[in-house]
């Protein structure tokens, strides 16, 4: 039987901060072993694996809202990876900016910010600067691939 070692990137605002100085997070098979861990990884992203730090996270009891009743969520292991100097995990990288700038039919500049999350999806922020607006700035936030 073969099993999935890496199961799924841990993306959280703390996994991030970790990812700046070379500690990549991902959720393991619960039967993983640290070399087995540096392999597949050392595989999969080509680079070069220094240390690798394991953390068993237990389930939790949640309760339900409508029953008064409780349950036990499943627990997880977890992997914290530390690559060599000057190596990256894709999946971890910060998005990046891209500013675009748009004429209107009236004539107006709009600057549009691009944005691209860590899913590959776009996000783009419309900012109306006009000479004639409002003074506050209107914004838009359009959501799609």
């Amino acid at each position: 039987m073969k099993m999935i070692i890496l199961r799924r990137p841990i993306i959280t605002e703390k996994s991030m901060k970790l990812a700046q100085t070379g500690l990549y997070t991902f959720e393991v098979d619960k039967a993983a072993t640290k070399p087995l861990i540096a392999k597949k990884v050392a595989e999969k992203f080509n680079v070069k694996v220094l240390k690798v730090k394991v953390i068993n996270v237990k389930g939790r009891e949640k309760s339900q809202r409508a029953v008064r009743k409780s349950y036990l969520t499943s627990g997880f292991k977890k992997a914290l990876v530390q690559v060599g100097k000057g190596q990256t995990i894709a999946i971890f990288e910060a998005p990046k900016e891209e500013q675009v700038t748009v004429t209107t039919a009236e004539g107006e500049p709009i600057k549009l910010k691009e944005k691209k999350d860590i899913l590959g999806r776009t996000k783009v922020k419309v900012e109306k600067t006009a000479v004639g607006a409002a003074p506050t700035t209107q914004r838009k936030v359009i959501t799609g691939k």
